[in-house]
């Protein structure tokens, strides 16, 4: 059977940097969860990410609201294993020039195994939220129903945006590679 996992920030990294919220040229803050929702994104100008704490760049890394900013060696990665359903958005990145990309997934699958994770919570009428109502409140120990991913190699969970979920064959080959930032939890 096919093993997924969740690829995350390894805030354990001494050192490293932290990026802000991104804004556009005018410095006007951009809506972050825009990058979660799996549709191709046109946003008319570069996002650019301040830095909230200085230090050494990663390959991986959120920035807030956990949105995954990549550098090129990352794409370039993903184009030799010819990874669909993903947008890399040019991005900039203060005080470190590059080539800096926001790792949108353009992928959503309806996945999730409530029975497998930890405990699941929903989004209620009573919660004041129709927007949300019936998707995920919270996931705590995520697992997910291998059988239901279909052929996507990287993807959203239904319900639940917070996670990024790859393939084994896109973590052994992140980890192969020596990118930083990475952090793996099997899902």
């Amino acid at each position: 059977m096919a093993r997924y996992y969740d690829l995350a920030d390894d805030r354990r990294s001494p050192g490293r940097w932290h990026l802000g919220s991104p804004a556009d040229e005018r410095g006007e803050e951009l809506d972050p969860w825009q990058f979660k929702d799996g549709t191709t994104l046109k946003l008319g100008s570069t996002p650019r990410f301040p830095l909230d704490v200085a230090g050494h760049p990663l390959d991986f890394c959120w920035a807030a609201f956990s949105i995954p900013v990549v550098h090129r060696r990352f794409v370039e990665l993903f184009e030799r294993m010819r990874v669909d359903g993903v947008q890399f958005i040019p991005a900039q990145v203060q005080a470190h020039p590059g080539s800096w990309y926001i790792l949108n997934a353009l992928h959503t699958r309806r996945c999730i195994h409530d029975a497998r994770c930890e405990g699941v919570q929903y989004w209620k009428p009573e919660d004041g939220r129709p927007d949300k109502l019936g998707e995920y409140r919270a996931v705590y120990g995520l697992r997910i129903d291998p059988a239901k991913v279909g052929d996507a190699r990287i993807f959203r969970p239904w319900g639940w945006r917070a996670a990024l979920i790859i393939s084994e064959d896109l973590k052994q080959a992140l980890e192969s590679s020596g990118l930083t930032g990475t952090r793996f939890t099997e899902v």
